[in-house]
């Protein structure tokens, strides 16, 4: 169904037995997003917290927890969506399949937005200070707004055919915000800056319109990576099976249909933001960024303040990457030539680690080396969010028609099978890397490795570390080798600890290129015990310019080149931000109180 509310979607839910409410009052410190959280963990349902203490709003959390929940909201549009995208992709194949032409005509029916007379949004005003104060962890530096909808015009424009709408975290309080303050957290390489940069430019306020729910599309199109000459607003019209509403207001634009719309100036000057427990795990620090003067905060009658809880994949926002990857896909080789699959990998934090599967076809009379594939590496250095990746690995499709890159641990055998350490690592150092990561030299600064592997095997990896690893002497404060997986091994390694001693002793260790990978660390038994635990401890702690070594390693024309195996040096470092812990209390109390709601209605 086309939904015109939240609260319409989430009375759908309950009806098919996908929400359950929370009748016990919580504190949105800690409390909430811990229930949430666990709701999520534990595969449970969406939640509506009836009872927020400090606020007259109920909330609404794990709305997007499952794929099957997200497929049901979206269930009478995905397939619009998917043949509007198949038809850019692919419009010679569409023009040519039948079945999808009764359909065309009628999927551009909601994608121009409409403009409304009147807005139910703007019935009734509150202070930002009545809202539920979301604190997800313990070292946050105050509330937040996680589930929102940010939306900017070119200054002075009133086009919304030129607006941009993204998901930009908000604190409401804490740091030096007065009451009628938020800060405003965007990335680099995010549709706002634009706009900012214009209003700077001209010197003029940027007026920012947060909206918080309405339809659930509208959320999911403002997490949606969108070419710069398609709005937002059109995607979401068409995903919710309904033109996006909106009505101006002195200005600013305003989303008829969401349950809270605060209206705002940005300022010239910046205030410190954060810090906040992030999607990949970890806390970001406390940084100068943009905050605006709040004018207004409009709520509808009976509002729902939505929210989300990241931290170390999996998170709710797994599910909006899942579904992205499945909307988008069939973009992905008309995107970027050669290519025909990426995946920027979720369980390595999402941006540190994009691993791709390319063509390698321009020398097809001799044996096979990656050459196209480093064309198509820079060119997804240069695409969209892609251009984030700190680690990408990519293997050429023509050495196996089977490999995909949702089988992860798959795609690291196919790719340390066939690399070539002396010739297939290319850096990319003194360049920009993602806001949230902080191996790099300074916020924003870092480097990027191109990872390449096409041909023929060149060696068999070793999968049996105890019968292997005989004349495996380490170096004075390495211990612990733990097996990962095929051709993979973790060395636990004190602060102190010197890697390139660790490299010189590895010379003599008799099977050495069968683990052509290994990864430094910590905890060799905790990185060692899932995929997962290594993907995250290994991507997330590492800068490759300054945390990749070699064996016999050198400088040849300015590549660097070395022996196997390669070592990654993923050990926590002092300018780290620290793993996101919770309070055991706050869990144990999170479970007890979604016991007992089980039961209600």
């Amino acid at each position: 169904m086309a939904y015109s509310s939240l609260e319409q979607a989430l009375v759908d839910l309950e009806r098919a037995g996908m929400l359950k409410r929370i009748q016990t009052e919580v504190d949105p410190y800690l409390e909430m997003p811990a229930i949430a959280r666990e709701a999520y963990l534990q595969n449970g349902p969406a939640l509506l917290f009836e009872h927020v203490k400090g606020s007259p709003f109920r909330a609404a959390g794990n709305i997007f927890g499952t794929m099957e929940r997200a497929r049901f909201l979206f269930r009478n549009s995905l397939a619009a969506i998917k043949t509007a995208i198949q038809a850019k992709a692919s419009p010679k194949d569409m023009a040519l399949d039948f079945k999808h032409w009764p359909s065309l005509p009628f999927i551009g029916l909601h994608a121009l937005p409409f403009k409304t007379i009147s807005a139910p949004v703007l019935a009734n005003e509150c202070k930002l200070s009545d809202l539920p104060k979301l604190h997800s962890y313990p070292d946050d530096g105050g509330a937040f707004l996680t589930l929102p909808q940010v939306c900017t015009l070119p200054p002075g424009s009133t086009n919304v055919m030129k607006s941009n709408i993204g998901m930009y975290r908000i604190q409401i309080s804490g740091n030096s915000y007065a009451g009628d303050e938020c800060g405003l957290h965007y990335q680099i390489n995010r549709g706002i800056a634009k706009h900012h940069q214009q209003a700077l430019e001209q010197g003029k306020p940027l007026k920012v319109s947060v909206f918080l729910g309405g339809p659930p599309a509208h959320s999911l199109a403002a997490a949606m990576p969108m070419p710069d000459n398609i709005p937002e607003m059109v995607f979401s019209g068409i995903l919710a099976g309904r033109s996006f509403r909106y009505k101006m207001y002195d200005g600013w634009c305003v989303s008829s249909d969401a349950d809270f719309c605060i209206l705002g100036e940005v300022q010239s000057e910046l205030k410190p933001e954060g810090p906040f427990g992030d999607h990949v795990g970890y806390y970001s620090a406390e940084h100068p960024f943009p905050y605006m003067k709040v004018k207004h905060v409009f709520h509808k009658k009976n509002a729902i303040f939505p929210f989300t809880v990241v931290g170390r994949p999996p998170s709710e926002d797994t599910v909006f990457g899942n579904l992205i990857h499945e909307l988008v896909g069939p973009m992905v080789p008309v995107s970027v030539a050669g290519l025909h699959e990426m995946n920027a990998v979720d369980a390595a934090g999402v941006h540190p680690l994009l691993i791709a599967i390319g063509s390698e076809r321009f020398v097809p009379y001799r044996a096979r080396e990656p050459m196209e594939l480093h064309k198509v590496a820079n060119a997804l250095l240069g695409f969209n969010q892609a251009s984030l990746a700190k680690y990408l690995v990519i293997a050429a499709r023509e050495d196996s028609a089977s490999l995909n890159v949702h089988d992860v641990p798959a795609f690291f055998t196919h790719v340390l099978e066939r690399l070539h350490v002396e010739r297939d690592l290319h850096f990319q150092t003194s360049t920009t890397i993602d806001t949230l990561d902080y191996t790099g030299t300074s916020l924003n600064h870092g480097s990027k490795v191109i990872i390449s592997a096409a041909g023929e095997p060149v060696r068999t990896l070793g999968t049996s570390l105890t019968s292997d690893a005989s004349d495996l002497h380490l170096a004075g404060g390495f211990t612990n080798p733990r097996q990962v997986a095929k051709g993979i091994i973790a060395i636990q390694a004190t602060p102190q600890a010197n890697i390139s001693e660790l490299s010189k002793a590895l010379e003599s260790f008799t099977a050495r290129n069968s683990y052509p990978l290994i990864t430094v660390c910590d905890d060799s038994d905790f990185a060692s015990k899932t995929f997962d635990n290594w993907l995250w401890v290994t991507f997330t702690r590492s800068d490759p310019a300054k945390d990749i070594y070699g064996i016999r390693e050198r400088i040849v024309q300015k590549h660097w080149t070395a022996e196997a195996p390669i070592l990654i040096d993923a050990r926590m470092k002092p300018t780290y931000q620290q793993p996101l812990e919770m309070p055991e209390p706050i869990m144990a109390k999170a479970r007890d109180i979604l016991e007992q709601n089980r039961g209600t209605k």
